[in-house]
């Protein structure tokens, strides 16, 4: 059974501390979801951790770090994609975007998931630490 002193320090606790973003830093941080998705697998890479997590349909499943890239490099470049039900929450320096996607390319049937991406802001920069898909068949 929980105390109200315990329940006062778990809303203290920083999670629950949500900050909001400026409109620009909201239109920095969908432009570069958005590009992560039509601009190819080196401007994916050069917004994303080194180390990053990204979960994609299986296959190809859980990929981190370079594993990402030799995935990307088959799979980006998607001619247009469409971003709807798009949310966005902060939490000191994580940003979590969270949409509904329809992409397509050339050749390839129209792509729809649900997506989510995390954030970290490092030094002003923001950069993709995680990235999520699940398929809306």
């Amino acid at each position: 059974m929980s105390t109200s002193s315990e329940t006062s320090k778990t809303l203290a606790h920083a999670a629950h501390k949500l900050g909001s973003l400026s409109p620009q830093e909201q239109a920095v941080l969908w432009d570069m979801e958005e590009h992560f998705w039509t601009s190819g697998a080196d401007n994916a890479r050069a917004t994303t951790a080194t180390n990053a997590v990204m979960v994609f349909p299986y296959p190809p499943g859980i990929l981190q770090g370079d594993q990402i890239w030799t995935h990307l490099k088959q799979r980006t470049g998607w001619r247009s994609v469409k971003m709807a039900e798009r949310r966005i929450m902060r939490c000191q320096d994580i940003a979590i975007l969270t949409y509904r996607v329809s992409a397509e390319k050339p050749d390839v049937p129209i792509y729809k998931a649900l997506c989510a991406s995390s954030y970290l802001k490092d030094d002003d920069i923001w950069l993709r630490i995680s990235h999520q898909q699940t398929v809306v068949t």
